[in-house]
């Protein structure tokens, strides 16, 4: 039997965590550092790699990585070096995510469909080319900044002050050294995750993730108000258009350039008029959409990560999945994503129905109590036979449970019912 240790401290590692104990093949899961829902914590933060790989080697075990930070910098090099099975792309593979340039450039140069765009780091030329233009941008950071480096323009006054406020006032610190302004492609916006061993790439459960922080798509990006999966909005055709042109030409092509892409490739696209453009890569799970994706798999997901890692991926059965709809409402502290209240003591948990699960993020466990502990605190997930009763199951479930300060939009997966 083998341990499993999950990297990470969201709703994403704890649906991972959890899918991950369901396996015949695991004996125990470790979470590192983890949170108030996740069991097993280990006190080791996300960035201490050799403590990391030391904890692994010494309780044999197999680690799948969760956030981004940790692949950025290298994690999987390191435990590659020391013969420990690792799930997740190297640091040249992650760069995908890790520069928003170095992606944008990898894709002009191998023909992968995503907007026009120009790089600057001098604030002044960024803002008098978006006076050049006659359509809308979007001004993006170069580096990682936990899905909130994105400032989507309605008019040249809005680019100035996104320019300013990434390159002049620096918000998002070294990340917005330089930036990307790109054409703004107005249309339906999706999440395509794939499985990917370095030439095989298994497609994931569609879904749709709500970035913004209000109701109707208002207010500012976060790291996702909530998901769910499948989504109407990609069809089998157009699944069949994203498999070919977008995951498994990037894959291709980053074997072509040297660099074997092995753990999840998500592909953020923009739709418009059926033809799918690449918004953004990530080079690991979307949260909140891997916490509705794990309620649905029919499979052992253990198995699946393994075969990634060893380059099996083509062998392995087809992919199963529950016939249901599954939607995650995020319920996070009011004021997020600027600044919110911690510490507040969340109630509610028992009351919670069998169909969802509560998926913990930013909580923390003290003296028996479930504490808030950040800006997204919890994933409610639930299951449902359609969309319309996984959205009123989840809805029914979230409402359970409570905080002080809890904030929540009310219209996660109404864009997918417009579509049935």
């Amino acid at each position: 039997m083998v341990n499993v240790l999950v990297i990470g401290s969201g709703g994403r590692e704890h649906a991972l965590s959890w899918k991950l104990s369901q396996s015949s093949k695991v004996d125990k899961v470790f979470t590192a550092p983890g949170n108030g829902g996740t069991e097993n914590n280990i006190p080791i933060d996300i960035d201490d790699l050799n403590a990391l790989a030391e904890f692994a080697q010494k309780n044999n075990c197999f680690t799948v990585v969760g956030p981004e930070a940790p692949l950025a910098v290298g994690i999987v090099d390191k435990f590659n070096q020391m013969n420990l099975k690792i799930f997740g792309p190297s640091q040249k593979a992650a760069q995908l995510e890790s520069s928003k340039i170095w992606a944008k450039n990898f894709m002009k140069r191998n023909g992968i469909q995503t907007a026009r765009f120009e790089i600057f780091e001098d604030p002044k030329k960024a803002q008098d080319y978006v006076k050049s233009l006659n359509y809308n941008v979007v001004v993006k950071a170069d580096g990682l900044a936990s899905g909130k480096g994105v400032i989507v323009c309605n008019n040249i006054d809005e680019a100035i002050a996104a320019i300013d406020t990434i390159l002049v006032k620096k918000t998002f610190g070294d990340a917005g050294n330089r930036i990307i302004v790109e054409e703004r492609i107005d249309g339906i916006e999706a999440s395509y995750i794939a499985l990917c061993d370095g030439v095989t790439a298994l497609p994931m459960a569609s879904s749709q993730d709500h970035k913004r922080i209000f109701d109707d798509d208002k207010g500012p990006n976060t790291g996702g108000m909530g998901a769910y999966s499948p989504t109407p909005v990609i069809d089998n055709i157009l699944a069949e258009k994203i498999q070919n042109k977008i995951i498994n030409k990037t894959i291709q092509s980053m074997k072509n350039e040297g660099i074997i892409f092995k753990g999840f490739l998500y592909a953020g696209v923009m739709i418009r008029d059926n033809e799918p453009y690449v918004l953004e890569y990530n080079a690991r799970m979307g949260d909140p959409e891997c916490q509705p994706i794990t309620m649905r798999m029919d499979f052992d997901l253990y198995d699946y990560l393994v075969a990634s890692v060893d380059g099996t991926l083509s062998v392995m059965p087809t992919i199963s999945w529950k016939n249901q709809s599954s939607v995650c409402i995020v319920l996070a502290s009011k004021g997020y994503p600027e600044s919110y209240p911690k510490d507040e003591a969340i109630t509610g948990f028992d009351s919670v129905p069998k169909n969802a699960m509560v998926f913990h993020a930013g909580t923390k466990k003290q003296n028996g109590n479930i504490l808030s502990n950040g800006g997204r605190v919890l994933g409610v997930t639930a299951l449902g036979d359609t969309l319309e009763s996984a959205i009123s199951n989840a809805y029914i479930a979230a409402e359970k449970i409570s905080w002080p300060h809890k904030y929540y939009r009310t219209d996660i997966g109404k864009k997918g019912l417009s579509y049935l």
